[in-house]
């Protein structure tokens, strides 16, 4: 079976992307932030894709976001995103959390 490699790249930004958010906190990460780890990870990100991915995190109720009226993002893990990113709660598709491999 081949390899979605859409499905991984999607996936696996939404899990780099809380983990950026959580090293973040208190304060939580803008998108241009946000963009530039993107990029060093998967190559050039486009700041549509990169809100497509936070906009999926919001919905699962994982980060919360601020949208500026300069069309700039800011986001912030929300204590289920701590709990996936500490990997104290399960994590459900769509997310590409790597397996906790210590205990």
């Amino acid at each position: 079976m081949p390899i979605d490699l859409d499905k991984s790249r999607r996936e696996g930004m939404r899990w780099y992307l809380l983990v950026a958010m959580h090293r973040a906190e208190p304060l939580g990460c803008g998108d241009v932030m946000l963009k530039t780890i993107m990029d060093d990870i998967y190559g050039e990100v486009t700041p549509t894709e990169l809100h497509q991915q936070l906009s999926y995190l919001e919905k699962r109720k994982m980060v919360m976001l601020t949208k500026n009226p300069d069309g700039h993002w800011h986001g912030r893990c929300t204590a289920l995103g701590i709990d996936v990113v500490d990997y104290t709660v399960d994590c459900r598709a769509g997310i590409a959390r790597p397996a906790k491999y210590w205990s």
